[in-house]
C-alpha cells in the first residue's frame, strides 16, 4: 500500500489551523478495473443458495413503518398549541417517524430489486405506497436506480455523480453548491440541504424525463431517457402520490402545528438520514468508465441497531456486487470481500467518511479525480 500525508488548512478554526490527512493511495488510471459480474461470478459459489431466494416477510418491514406513520398523524390530530406537555411527549415519536421515511425507501428499494417478492403487479402497487413519502415514483425509480445508476455506477452517465467543474453553473449545480456536504459549505445551508436534498434529487430527475426527456438536459448531472410510455406511468404515479399527500394534509386539518410536526419535520428528519447514506455511497470514490463497485462505491461500519432498522443499507458495495440478493446476507458478503479482496475493499466507518465528506471540494474536476476518492485514513487535527 502507498500512503501520502498532507496538511491542508481547517475551514472551521481559523488560518492558524491544520488538518493531517493521511491517504491510502489506490493507482487511478493505472489500476485495473473488474467489472461487477466478475466479482459477482467468483464470489456467488461461496454464498448459500438460500440468500437468492425472495424474503416476502420483509413485506411487514414495509407496512409496519407505513402503520407509524399512520399512528403518528391520528395522534397529531390531538395535537394543541395551547398543550405543551403533548407537544414534548410527540418528539421521539416524531424521530421514529423520520426512522420510519428512511426505512421505506430501502424496504421498497429491496422490493423493486426482486429480492421481496417476484411478483411484478404486487410489487408495483406496493411500491408505489411505500415510494409515495419519498414522492418517488416507482416507474422512476426503476430507470434511475435499477436501470442506470447501477449499470453506469459513478461514470459520467451516472444520475447519482457529483457535478464536474466543467458543467455549467445551471440551477441544479447552484443547489448543490449551496448545500452538499464539502469545505466550504455553510453549516446552516448544509442542515437544510440534508432535510431537502433527497427532494432536490427527485425534483431534478423527475423534471427532466417529464419536461425534457433528453440526454442533454444540463441541469442534472448526468440525464437519462425514458419510453413514451413509462413517461405517462410515472406523470399518472406522481399524481396518484400527490393526492396521498394532499389526503394527508386534509386529515391534519393544514394546521401548521399539525404539519409540522407530524409531517415537514419527520420528512425532514428521515431525508437527512437517508440522504447521508447517499452521500457517502459514491462521492468520495473515483469515478470509473468501467463498473468496479469496489473502486466506485463505499461501504459504511454503523452501528448494529441502524443495520437492522436499515435493512443493511450500509453495505452498498456489496449491494452493488449482487442487487438482487436477500440483505440479510450483506454481511456475509463483506466478509468474503475482506477475505479476497482487501485491497480494493472501501470501507469506513461511518462518521470517518462523513468527515472526510466535509473535507472534500464541491465537484470533481473531471471523470478521473474524485478529491478524495482513494482515502481511507484521516489522521487527527493537530496545531503545526
Amino acid at each position: 500500500m502507498t500512503y501520502l500525508e498532507i496538511v491542508t488548512p481547517t475551514y472551521f478554526g481559523g488560518s492558524d489551523h491544520y488538518t493531517k490527512i493521511t491517504f491510502l493511495m489506490k493507482p487511478n488510471n493505472d489500476q485495473k478495473l473488474i467489472p461487477q459480474g466478475a466479482y459477482a461470478k467468483t464470489l456467488r459459489p461461496l454464498l448459500p443458495a438460500e440468500a437468492f431466494v425472495p424474503n416476502p416477510n420483509k413485506l411487514f418491514i414495509l407496512f409496519i413503518n407505513l402503520a407509524i406513520l399512520i399512528l403518528g398523524w391520528t395522534i397529531a390530530t390531538k395535537l394543541d398549541f395551547w398543550q405543551l406537555y403533548p407537544i414534548l411527549l410527540y418528539f421521539p415519536l416524531m424521530i421514529i417517524m423520520g426512522n420510519s421515511v428512511i426505512a421505506l425507501l430501502f424496504s421498497s428499494h429491496d422490493l423493486m430489486h426482486g429480492s421481496v417478492i417476484r411478483n411484478p403487479r404486487l410489487t408495483y402497487l406496493i411500491s408505489l405506497l411505500g415510494l409515495t413519502m419519498l414522492w418517488m415514483p416507482p416507474t422512476l425509480w426503476k430507470a434511475v436506480h435499477n436501470r442506470v445508476h447501477h449499470s453506469k455506477t459513478n461514470s459520467l452517465k451516472d444520475p447519482d455523480r457529483h457535478y464536474l467543474q466543467s458543467q455549467p453553473q445551471t440551477w441544479g449545480r447552484w443547489i448543490q453548491d449551496l448545500f452538499v456536504p464539502s469545505v466550504q459549505v455553510n453549516p446552516i445551508w448544509l442542515t437544510v440541504g440534508m432535510a431537502t436534498g433527497w427532494g432536490v434529487h427527485t425534483f431534478r430527475n423527475m423534471t427532466s424525463v417529464l419536461l425534457f426527456n433528453r440526454e442533454d438536459v444540463d441541469y442534472v448531472p448526468a440525464a437519462f431517457k425514458v419510453s413514451t410510455k413509462d413517461r405517462w406511468a410515472i406523470l399518472g404515479e406522481f399524481f396518484a402520490q400527490l393526492m396521498i399527500h394532499l389526503s394527508i394534509l386534509t386529515y391534519l386539518q393544514f394546521d401548521p402545528l399539525k404539519l409540522v410536526f407530524s409531517y415537514f419535520l419527520p420528512v425532514g428528519i428521515g431525508y437527512a438520514g437517508l440522504i447521508f447514506y447517499i452521500y457517502t455511497n459514491h462521492m468520495l470514490c473515483q469515478m470509473t468508465e468501467v463498473n468496479d463497485p469496489l473502486i466506485n462505491s463505499l461501504s459504511l461500519r454503523v452501528p448494529k441497531i441502524f443495520d437492522k432498522l436499515h435493512l443493511n443499507f450500509s453495505h452498498h458495495t456489496e449491494h452493488h456486487i449482487f442487487p438482487g440478493i436477500n440483505s440479510d446476507y450483506y454481511p456475509m458478503v463483506r466478509e468474503l470481500l475482506e477475505i479476497h479482496y482487501p485491497e480494493r475493499f472501501n470501507l469506513l466507518d461511518a462518521g470517518h467518511a462523513w468527515r472526510l465528506l466535509m473535507n472534500t471540494s464541491r465537484y470533481d474536476k473531471n471523470q478521473h479525480t474524485s478529491q478524495i476518492s482513494q482515502v481511507i485514513e484521516m489522521g487527527k487535527k493537530s496545531h503545526i
